[in-house]
C-alpha cells in the first residue's frame, strides 16, 4: 500500500527523522522504512485524502498529562487514525489523575524534540511511558510520524513493543462514530 511513497530503510535516510527517533530507530526498530511527504500533507487526514490511503494502518501519538497532588503524571498513547484515545476514561484511571488532557503543544514540542505533528513514540524520552493500543499492535506496516513533518515511518505495530517504557494497554481507544 505504501510503495507508492518510495520507502527506503530509515537509517539510510537520518535527514529525514528527528535526532533521537534515529537513535530509537538503530538500537529497538532497525527494520523501519521511511518515506519522505510534503509537511503540509503530514497530518494524517490529509495524507489520507491526498493519496487516497484508508485510516486503519494510520498510527497517531497523542500526549496525555494530568496533575495529582501537584506531581504532573503523563504517558504517549499511540492508537490508530481510526480511534480516538479515551483521555477521560481509561487513560484518566490509569495515570490516577481527576482530569486529563492533551499535552500543550509546547510541551509536547520541547520535552519530545520533536515537530509538532510529526511526534512518534520512536525516540521519546523515559518520561513519557508509551501505552499501546491492542489495535496498534495488530497492524503489520503501520505508518507513523518521524519526529519531523516532512517524513512518515513505515514498521510493524508489534514492533513497538520493543521501545523501553513501552505496555499494552487494552481499553486504550474508542472506535470513532
Amino acid at each position: 500500500m505504501f510503495e507508492i511513497m518510495h520507502p527506503v530503510l530509515a537509517t539510510s535516510r537520518p535527514d529525514l527523522l528527528a535526532p533521537a527517533t534515529l537513535v530509537a530507530i538503530q538500537q529497538y526498530i532497525p527494520q523501519a522504512r521511511v518515506f519522505e511527504v510534503d509537511p503540509e500533507l503530514s497530518d494524517t487526514d490529509t495524507l489520507c485524502a491526498a493519496f487516497n490511503l484508508p485510516p486503519d494502518p494510520m498510527g497517531n501519538a497523542v500526549l496525555i498529562q494530568g496533575k495529582r497532588e501537584g506531581e504532573v503524571r503523563q504517558c504517549c498513547c499511540m492508537v490508530l487514525a481510526n480511534r480516538r484515545a479515551d483521555v477521560n476514561g481509561e487513560i484518566r484511571r490509569r495515570l490516577d489523575v481527576r482530569k486529563a488532557s492533551f499535552a500543550q503543544m509546547a510541551v509536547a514540542v520541547e520535552s519530545s524534540g520533536m515537530e509538532y505533528g510529526a511526534i512518534t513514540p520512536v525516540g521519546l524520552g523515559p518520561e513519557w511511558p508509551i501505552w499501546l493500543d491492542e489495535t496498534v499492535r495488530d497492524v503489520e506496516e503501520l505508518c507513523v510520524g518521524s519526529g519531523v513533518r516532512r517524513s512518515k515511518l513505515l514498521f510493524p505495530g508489534r514492533c513497538l513493543l520493543d521501545l523501553p517504557g513501552a505496555c499494552l494497554v487494552e481499553g486504550l481507544t474508542l472506535a470513532q462514530g
